[in-house]
């Protein structure tokens, strides 16, 4: 029985070892000076044999290095790339680790009206999925609730971390509201139609959210009403503080979130999805609202759509003078997350110059989520989130990251796959 005892103890502690995040880097000790490298700082910038320096988990030098000492550590990345750490807005990583099994599906609330529902308490920082975003340069996550009219807030984390406290850079960024749409899809299972057609309660719709955000204000405006937690988690849309997510598609749609908003009296605003934003595209410059574009790998939604649509979707709306990232959601939407910056290398293969490309999964997705203060560019007094890699990051034949670090922290690029990658190369390599 005792040896039985052991055995047991063994698989348990050598399966532990298999299935196991890789442990969390520690906090940078020592000065960092990468030099040689071309840095691409993430606003548009380029600049060529340069020198980048960090302490204590932020940037103090970015330039060209001429007669600067280095300090600590010396990483020469001569001939090779650094960019700022790639962010992936609008995901549930860390929130579902497998569809199919449901204990591990956390990423919605029952109910149709859950602004007061945290999904950073859920983040789980020992994903596997999670782990296996940061051998492509995605470092950052803006970690999403799904499901109901208004789903909850999310919150942005960085990809190395023991837990969600770990983790969060910035928690309740912001409410998601999912606009219903104008059109509804025939149920071919039922032996409906499977094209398009009016969603004949769709107002009825409008109205039932409409009503729920003025209920909001009147209890917030009532001194009897601060324990309606729902209702007084939407105090921070009004006053702007607090950034409101719309997920919004067709052009009818997008129109009536305008007036929508207007009516309210809701400022900060973002639009995700949007995939028809381009045909708004003025108002939407006029009235300073940015977009989370819909994922590039896709097909039109539309038979009338141009059949590139969603590669060139971005560069519409950034040639009209949007501001504009790139998000992920949809079908294995975690997993495909670190596919991210081929997307927006598919961009700049449609028309939209490389750098511009670059800040749709770095500059402007951190003006966007409101952390451009932090990162999103590799500027001094910023945290030092940052990767080097052998050649273009944006193409997948030459992305293959040296070093990464998250606040200055040199963390580990392994993963279960990067093992299982390393196992059958030795397996065919002999």
């Amino acid at each position: 029985m005792k040896n039985i005892s052991y055995i047991l103890l063994f698989v348990l502690v050598a399966f532990g070892n298999l299935t196991a995040q890789q442990t969390p880097a520690k906090k940078q000790t020592e000065a960092i000076t990468i030099i040689g490298a071309t840095a691409h700082i993430g606003n548009g910038e380029v600049i060529e044999n340069c020198m980048i320096a960090f302490e204590n988990g932020k940037i103090t030098f970015v330039g060209t290095g001429r007669n600067v000492p280095t300090k600590g550590t010396v990483i020469d990345a001569s001939g090779k790339h650094v960019y700022p750490g790639f962010i992936a807005p609008n995901t549930t990583l860390g929130l579902v680790e497998i569809g199919a099994v449901r204990a591990t599906d956390d990423d919605s609330e029952i109910g149709g009206f859950n602004p007061h529902i945290r999904s950073i308490i859920a983040y789980n920082a020992e994903s596997k999925i999670v782990e296996s975003m940061r051998p492509n340069g995605v470092l950052i996550a803006q970690t999403t609730p799904r499901g109901g009219w208004i789903s909850g807030t999310s919150s942005i984390v960085q990809l190395d971390a023991w837990n969600w406290e770990d983790a969060a850079i910035k928690t309740d960024d912001g409410i998601h509201l999912n606009w219903p749409s104008p059109f509804s899809r025939g149920r071919w299972w039922l032996g409906e139609d499977p094209g398009f057609k009016p969603n004949k309660k769709y107002q009825e719709q409008v109205t039932e959210i409409s009503d729920f955000i003025n209920q909001a204000k009147a209890t917030i405006k009532s001194d009897s009403g601060k324990e309606h937690l729902p209702h007084m988690a939407m105090k921070n849309i009004f006053d702007g503080s607090q950034r409101l997510f719309i997920h919004v598609s067709p052009e009818k749609a997008i129109l009536d979130v305008l007036s929508f908003i207007q009516e309210q009296g809701i400022k900060n605003v973002v639009l995700v999805h949007a995939d028809e934003a381009y045909k708004v595209a003025d108002q939407l410059k006029q009235r300073n609202i940015p977009v989370l574009l819909t994922r590039t790998h896709s097909t039109p939604d539309y038979e009338d759509d141009d059949y590139d649509l969603p590669y060139k979707n971005a560069k519409l709306l950034m040639d009209a003078g949007v501001l504009v990232a790139l998000e992920n959601s949809g079908q294995m939407e975690r997993a495909n997350a670190r596919n991210l910056p081929f997307q927006a290398g598919t961009v700049a293969a449609h028309g939209l110059d490389k750098e511009k490309a670059l800040q749709l999964i770095t500059g402007n997705s951190a003006k966007i989520l409101g952390i451009d203060d932090m990162v999103g560019t590799l500027e001094v007094g910023k945290d030092a989130t940052l990767f080097i890699s052998i050649g273009d990051a944006l193409d997948m034949r030459t992305n293959q990251l040296e070093k990464a670090f998250i606040q200055g922290r040199d963390i580990s690029l392994e993963s279960h796959q990067t093992e299982l990658w390393k196992r059958y190369s030795n397996k065919y390599g002999k």
